[in-house]
């Protein structure tokens, strides 16, 4: 257990990892790995989402989303796959899971793993402002020899609330997008070089992303 200079036990530390993981692909899980190892997490939560507000487009089922993220995190040491969001009724919303993490874990420092797109997108989530008092979010900075599409610098979004923590992880470039992926499965191309073998096959025994 560590500990405060103090002697105290130093609080856990639990990583919150949403998204919709339709599918989760190699990129999603460097990303758990970096989290785990750079921020020095006790737990990290994977919480696949279940009504998400901010797509346009028809998630594939829940339960298809949730097997495809257990296999594809269920082995990483320290992980949780964690199904509240699909269970919880209405929209998910980050700030809902937050609450109910900081309400089960008292005292837990709590650390939102966010994409550089999805930091700069941050004032436009539910509760934005609020989500920065209770966690700290830790922004992936893809290095690579252009970082245009990668990078994120958390002091340029609008009217910051006083206090807000940010961490930085440092993930490798990885050109994978899960659009492409589903877009590939669809018409019937191999994926296992893109997502974690179990996923891959799990894609090709339920025909996920294939038209009727």
């Amino acid at each position: 257990m560590a500990l405060t200079a103090a002697g105290a036990p130093a609080p856990r530390r639990i990583g919150v990892f949403g998204g919709a993981f339709d599918p989760p692909h190699n990129a999603h899980v460097a990303l758990a790995r970096s989290a785990l190892e750079q921020l020095a997490l006790d737990e990290l939560r994977v919480i696949p989402t279940g009504q998400a507000w901010h797509k346009a487009r028809v998630l594939s089922p829940a339960e298809h989303r949730l097997a495809m993220a257990e296999l594809a995190f269920g082995t990483l040491p320290g992980v949780v796959v964690d199904p509240r969001e699909i269970r919880r009724a209405g929209p998910s919303y980050t700030l809902d899971t937050l609450r109910e993490l900081q309400q089960e874990h008292p005292g837990a420092q709590l650390l939102l793993i966010l994409g550089a797109d999805q930091g700069a997108a941050l004032p436009s989530w539910h509760g934005w402002q609020e989500i920065l008092a209770l966690a700290t979010v830790s922004l992936a900075q893809r290095s690579g020899p252009d970082q245009s599409q990668a990078t994120f610098d958390p002091a340029t979004l609008p009217n910051l609330p006083p206090g807000a923590r940010f961490a930085r992880i440092e993930l490798p470039a990885m050109a994978l997008s899960a659009t492409d992926i589903r877009s590939q499965a669809g018409n019937g191309k191999d994926v296992s070089l893109l997502v974690p073998p179990a996923v891959a096959r799990y894609i090709d025994l339920h025909h996920l992303y294939r038209s009727a």
